[in-house]
């Protein structure tokens, strides 16, 4: 029985949530245009980064990425933590502990996506969940981070590349779970399927999150980000 581990459980989500409805790109371009626009109604529509980098410019871009992060990593370390207090003495704690990163990095992600401050109308969770990444398993954020890279070089196209991370991070949650911590460190299966159900939630909700994007990709209409000629 948790007992009062519950309320400590749901706290954490709910931490995770506010923190994530902070949503960084209206916030920034409030202030960079003093109040005058909201990122919401400007270029794409979307609440994140590379609307941000488009319709305000780089500084704000800047800002806008590294607090997106800086909130999902607090949101995990936090969830981590409270998830190892209740479940002290779990068998699988390993396991527990990363579902609770996971979970709350989600929950982060909904309130980015949804935030509860801005009228339910934000991001698509693309830094928020590299966020989640760093903190839950490093080696998938540097090994989608080089993909993200790579695809963005041949393309020059953020929400492709973005799309392509978000479908194989399942599979190099599966690479970094079982082939590295499960065959070699003996780590216990339940923390590789759970850490894999919970990559794989986790991308769906991301793509679904881009579907407007994939339809524009279909029809050969999605923006490029280029380099514009200094006047």
């Amino acid at each position: 029985m948790l007992g009062a581990g519950w309320y400590i459980i749901v706290a954490s989500f709910v931490f995770a949530y506010l923190l994530g409805s902070v949503n960084t790109a209206v916030i920034v371009t409030s202030i960079a245009t003093k109040g005058k626009s909201d990122i919401r109604d400007m270029g794409s529509g979307n609440a994140g980064f590379t609307n941000v980098l488009r319709s305000v410019g780089k500084v704000p871009a800047i800002l806008t990425i590294v607090f997106d992060l800086l909130k999902s990593v607090i949101a995990v370390l936090v969830g981590g933590y409270l998830f190892s207090v209740v479940f002290t003495g779990s068998r699988d704690i390993n396991g527990i502990i990363m579902v609770g990163k996971y979970l709350c990095g989600f929950f982060c992600i909904l309130g980015h996506s949804f935030p509860i401050y801005f009228h339910f109308k934000g991001g698509k969770g693309i830094v928020t969940a590299a966020g989640m990444m760093i903190v839950a398993d490093w080696r998938v954020f540097i090994i989608s981070l080089i993909t993200f890279l790579i695809v963005f070089i041949f393309t020059k196209i953020v929400s492709l590349s973005s799309i392509t991370c978000a479908c194989l991070f399942p599979i190099y949650t599966f690479i970094t779970t079982y082939c590295i911590d499960y065959l070699n460190f003996h780590y216990k299966l339940t923390y590789v399927i759970l850490c894999i159900l919970a990559s794989v939630f986790i991308a769906l909700f991301v793509v679904i999150k881009h579907s407007s994007n994939i339809k524009r990709l279909m029809a050969g209409e999605e923006k490029k980000i280029t380099v514009k000629n200094k006047r």
